[in-house]
């Protein structure tokens, strides 16, 4: 893939398996953190991660949460797990991402976080997830989200766009794209529900009053024009949202678009927009 080294660990890392609270149970999650921190941390990430809704678990993104964790050392990380389509189809997986958010506003104690800033991330699927955990909060009065981190999202069940359709001419891409479509197949077994904007936030009317966006493509993936269109939206409806397109990457390959995100342009590209959510909370000089 020619990725760039990356920093070291810090030896300060620590990782810790816990259960959360999901929309009809326990579900499985890991919280990171460098250090101990000297009271509470006021910014935590809860992150889903990728599988196209069908797989994927918590080792799925694991090394990406390091590096996340790593860079960003005055955050906390906590990636959940949610309810597979072959268990439970559309909308299991997105209520349960919306209750692990409504679970952590209650469990600050329990984190060790001051509940001052709460972001929703996630790579593929698990993105989705986050984008559309920003659609609920805002509909249904909460959590309050600081900002959403989209890592190469599926927002668009329809598999409609340029890139989608012209990078099935390869064979190496046609196989990512074909796996797209199985993922909805399983994931949206109902036709009707590949327009609700739950499933797909792309097809969404309503994206004003959303928290700020991160968005991060890559050149020749069939999910980039969905990417950058949505990014495209969220700015007309007022939304502050960074859009980056990343380098190619070999994308058939099992785990790469996880690999693309422990990239060191993307991890900074994280960092920069982490940070510019804590500065935008700053009281202004005087």
């Amino acid at each position: 893939m020619g990725m760039e080294a990356q920093a070291e660990f810090s030896p300060h890392l620590k990782m810790r398996n816990l259960q959360v609270g999901g929309a009809e149970g326990l579900l499985a999650a890991r919280l990171y953190a460098v250090g101990e921190a000297a009271g509470k941390r006021d910014t935590l990430i809860v992150f889903f991660h990728s599988g196209g809704f069908v797989g994927g678990d918590l080792d799925e993104g694991d090394t990406f949460l390091r590096h996340l964790a790593n860079q960003n050392a005055g955050t906390m990380v906590l990636a959940s797990t949610y309810t597979l389509a072959g268990v439970k189809p559309f909308p299991a997986a997105v209520e349960d991402a919306h209750a692990v958010l409504q679970w952590v506003k209650k469990s600050k104690a329990k984190l060790g976080w001051s509940g001052k800033r709460l972001i929703v991330a996630g790579i593929e699927a698990g993105a989705n997830l986050a984008a559309v955990c920003a659609l609920m909060s805002r509909d249904r009065g909460g959590p309050a989200l600081a900002g959403q981190i989209l890592i190469m999202p599926m927002l668009d069940p329809g598999l409609s766009t340029c890139s989608m359709r012209d990078m099935q001419h390869g064979q190496e891409l046609l196989e990512v794209a074909d796996a797209c479509a199985a993922a909805y197949r399983g994931y949206l077994p109902n036709a009707a529900d590949r327009i609700h904007p739950y499933a797909s936030p792309l097809q969404s009317s309503r994206l004003k009053n959303l928290p700020p966006a991160l968005i991060l493509s890559t050149e020749d993936d069939p999910l980039r024009d969905e990417a950058e269109q949505y990014g495209a939206k969220l700015v007309s409806c007022g939304v502050k949202t960074t859009v980056t397109r990343m380098q190619p990457a070999p994308l058939h390959e099992s785990g790469a678009r996880n690999e693309c995100a422990c990239q060191r342009h993307a991890l900074g590209e994280i960092a920069s927009f982490i940070a510019g959510l804590e500065r935008a909370d700053l009281p202004a000089a005087d």
